[in-house]
C-alpha cells in the first residue's frame, strides 16, 4: 500500500515539476481554462441573483379587481357579497380615494396628481387567493372578470410568471454554453498532453522497454491534467469575484434608484470547490484521452 501511495506521490511531485518548469505555457493554458469555466459560472450566478430579487416578491399571489368608474355603493356591495360567498380566500378593498393618495404619496407624482381635474381612479378589491396554482387563479380572473361593474382583473403575479420562464431559458442556454466550454477544456488539456508526448516520446520508449506499465508512465499525465484543470477553476473563480466587485457599486446604485435594496451574492466556498472539482475532473478526462491514445500508437 506504501508502495502505491508513493508512485501516486512521485507522479504528483512530476506533474508539479510540469508545470513549474514551464510558466508562461502553464499561465496561458490557465487563462484559457479559467475563462472556459469563468464564463458559464458567471451566467449561473447572475441568474442566482435575479431569482434572489424575485423571490421576496414570487409569494405575493393577488389578483385585483377593477371597477368600473361609474360605479357606486351598491355595485361595491354586489362585489363584496359575492366575494363573501365564494370565498376566494382574503381580499380587501381600496377606495379610489386611498388609491389616489397612495399615487400622490408616490416619488414625482405629488405634482402630477395635483394638477388632474378629477380622480381617475377607481375602486378596486385586491383578493390574495387560497389556492395560487396558476390554473386556479387564472379561472378565478375569468370568474371576477365576468362579474358585474368589473372592468379589469388583473394577476399582479403575471409579471413573475414571465420572468420566471426567462430565466428557465436562460439556464437552458448558460447549460448549453457550459457544455461547448467544456468540450474546448477537454480538446485544450488534450493538445497539452500530446505535445509532452510528443516531447518525451523517446523516454516513454525506454521505459516501456525496461518494463513500465502504461498506468505508470500515464500516471504523472493524469495529474498535470487535473492539477491544470483545478487551478484553473481557482482561476475562474478569482475571475468571476472580480467581475462582481466591479458590478456590486453600479448595481447597488441601480436598486437604489428603484427604492429597493439588494446584495449582490457571489461564490461561495462550496462554489469554488466545485468550479476546481469540475476543472479538475475535465482537465483528467482530456489527459486521459490524449494519453490512451499516444501510448497505443507508441506501442
Amino acid at each position: 500500500m506504501s508502495h502505491y501511495l508513493a508512485q501516486h506521490f512521485a507522479a504528483l511531485q512530476s506533474a508539479l515539476r510540469r508545470i513549474a518548469s514551464t510558466p508562461l505555457s502553464s499561465l496561458l493554458s490557465l487563462l484559457v481554462i479559467g475563462v472556459a469555466l469563468a464564463l458559464p459560472s458567471a451566467g449561473w450566478l447572475i441568474i442566482d441573483n435575479l431569482g434572489a430579487v424575485t423571490g421576496s416578491a414570487s409569494g405575493v399571489q393577488q389578483i385585483s379587481v377593477f371597477m368600473t368608474i361609474d360605479a357606486g355603493k351598491k355595485d361595491i356591495g354586489e362585489i363584496e357579497s359575492r366575494l363573501t360567498a365564494a370565498k376566494p380566500g382574503n381580499w380587501r378593498f381600496v377606495s379610489r380615494d386611498d388609491a389616489l393618495k397612495q399615487l400622490q404619496a408616490s416619488e414625482g407624482m405629488a405634482e402630477i396628481v395635483a394638477s388632474l381635474p378629477r380622480n381617475p381612479l377607481p375602486d378596486a378589491f385586491v383578493v390574495e387567493p387560497t389556492d395560487t396554482e396558476p390554473q386556479a387563479m387564472e379561472r378565478l380572473a375569468k370568474t371576477f372578470s365576468g362579474w358585474p361593474k368589473v372592468a379589469h382583473v388583473q394577476l399582479d403575479s403575471a409579471w413573475i410568471k414571465r420572468f420566471d420562464a426567462f430565466l428557465r431559458i436562460g439556464k437552458l442556454s448558460i447549460t448549453l454554453l457550459a457544455s461547448l466550454l467544456a468540450g474546448a477544456l477537454v480538446t485544450v488539456t488534450f493538445n497539452t498532453i500530446r505535445l509532452q508526448i510528443l516531447a518525451q516520446a523517446a523516454e516513454i520508449e525506454v521505459a516501456k522497454l525496461i518494463g513500465a506499465t502504461d498506468g505508470f508512465i500515464s500516471r504523472p499525465f493524469h495529474y498535470f491534467g487535473a492539477l491544470q484543470g483545478a487551478l484553473g477553476g481557482l482561476f475562474a473563480a478569482l475571475l468571476v469575484a472580480l467581475g462582481g466587485q466591479l458590478l456590486a457599486a453600479p448595481v447597488d446604485e441601480l436598486i437604489a434608484l428603484y427604492g429597493g435594496s439588494f446584495v449582490l451574492h457571489g461564490l461561495s466556498v462550496a462554489n469554488v470547490g466545485a468550479l476546481m472539482a469540475i476543472g479538475a475532473v475535465l482537465g483528467w478526462l482530456g489527459a486521459q484521452l490524449s494519453v490512451a491514445i499516444h501510448l497505443r500508437r507508441l506501442g
